[in-house]
């Protein structure tokens, strides 16, 4: 059965960020969903404006952590921002840390892991700007390209993709 990654976003993501990544998960084999809590198309942001639109699957209210096997959120400053109001991204997140499912979060990604309340104790890495939020929930915050610490995989940004894509697939393999 082929395993299913799950990939939240709104507009603003940083666009290399959701579509190196998921190119990447669907060369390996694996499925990606990409839910929303806007319908029909979000758009990605690309260095300094907006870049390309990508086709929404699933609202967030049609997904459910036991029907996935990992998470990926991309950054970019707006996409997290956003959905770190969304009470029902949050739970998802919960719900697939509690499962012991991977979560990888790459630049403004890991600020949703601050917001559940899931990087106290846990080695993370990410965009210099948030490395003090998470430093102020608990985490140890390390500067390279890719932390791992059990389900949490992390990255700074989007020269780290390669690797940030690698330690996803290596994971689910």
């Amino acid at each position: 059965m082929t395993k299913r990654v799950l990939i939240l976003a709104t507009d603003g993501f940083e666009q290399s960020e959701l579509i190196e990544p998921r190119k990447a998960l669907e060369q390996a084999g694996f499925e990606t969903v990409l839910a929303s809590p806007k319908r029909g198309e979000i758009r990605g942001w690309n260095h300094k404006d907006w870049g390309e639109s990508v086709t929404v699957d699933a609202g967030l209210d049609e997904v459910a952590a036991e029907d996935f096997d990992a998470l990926l959120l991309p950054g970019g400053q707006m996409n997290p921002d956003a959905l770190r109001l969304e009470a029902r991204a949050i739970a998802l997140i919960v719900d697939f840390n509690e499962a012991d499912k991977p979560i990888a979060a790459i630049c403004h990604g890991p600020w949703l892991l601050v917001e559940a309340d899931i990087v106290d104790g846990r080695t993370v890495t990410a965009w210099p700007s948030i490395r003090t939020d998470l430093e102020n929930a608990g985490a140890e915050v390390v500067d390279q390209e890719v932390a791992v610490d059990g389900n949490l995989i992390t990255s700074r940004k989007p020269e780290d993709i390669p690797a940030f894509s690698k330690a996803l697939i290596d994971f689910l393999k």
